[in-house]
């Protein structure tokens, strides 16, 4: 089984397949696609997406109003099983189960750890050395909801892999690996070692991130939009075996043009 990775995702369907489902697809991409969520990988097992920033994946708990992919998934589909998470401002890679045995089978692929995933993420400060290991437990924070904190005595183990792709003045481009994968790890992770997520307003200092503070002597006609005002982290890749075939499977997501117009202004004005 060929993953299709950008352009026109590949539908897997028997030769039997009704016109029906195939329109109940059409109908999905377009849902989907008016998020700005695109489609990376589907077939009968799994729906594999790349999401952009500041959707969410699961039903606010006070505003249901507010779009979510579970929900366009359980209308479109009938059921979907969310198989792990990502921060609402997070992009990138999201998977969903589409049968109970199949979503069962990738949690305990994540918890044997024979699940790959790699991320990208610019933080503001200078690493120490060009690769690193961040093993420090992590627990929930005794205070605000939803939210972590180093616990070094009675944390969950949490360890972070860490490779610097660029340097730049002030900030520095990685890519990231989570080994022992829980909520929030990579942003409490990176800033326990200094390099908070540039944007990060809950482990960084949350301020919105514009051209002129890298252009020198750059003036804006009028208000000037930030480059980037969400945390700057994206789910790239996502390696894991097929819970029918057990074919090793290999997917990635371009990263969005936030992140990339970051960097493009990063190399050329603070190296």
């Amino acid at each position: 089984m060929t993953p299709s990775v950008g352009g026109e995702p590949r539908l897997h369907l028997s030769p039997g397949t009704s016109i029906l489902i195939l329109v109940m697809h059409r109908k999905l991409k377009w849902r989907l696609e008016s998020t700005g969520s695109e489609i990376i990988y589907d077939d009968d097992q799994l729906l594999v997406l790349n999401k952009p920033a500041n959707l969410l994946i699961l039903p606010d708990r006070l505003r249901h109003e507010l779009n979510n992919l579970y929900g366009i998934l359980t209308e479109e589909l009938g059921k979907a099983f969310v198989v792990h998470r990502i921060d609402k401002e997070t992009s990138g890679i999201i998977m969903f189960g589409k049968t109970v045995e199949t979503h069962a089978a990738l949690i305990a692929q994540f918890e044997q750890r024979m699940v790959e995933e790699v991320y990208f993420g610019i933080v503001v400060g200078s690493l120490p050395a060009e690769m690193g290991r961040i093993d420090v437990p992590i627990a929930e924070s005794g205070g605000e909801t939803g939210l972590m904190r180093v616990n070094r005595r009675s944390g969950q183990e949490a360890v972070t892999e860490y490779r610097v792709l660029e340097r730049f003045k002030g900030y520095s481009f990685l890519e990231v690996r989570p080994r022992a994968g829980k909520m929030q790890q990579i942003r409490l992770h990176l800033q326990s070692i200094g390099a908070p997520l540039l944007c990060d307003r809950t482990y960084g200092d949350g301020k919105a991130f514009f051209l002129s503070q890298v252009k020198p002597g750059y003036r804006p006609d009028g208000d000037e939009k930030p480059l980037l005002e969400r945390t700057a982290l994206h789910a790239f890749a996502v390696s894991f075996d097929h819970p029918r075939t057990g074919g090793r499977t290999n997917l990635s997501a371009e990263m969005p043009k936030d992140m990339n117009s970051v960097l493009k202004y990063l190399r050329k004005f603070k190296v």
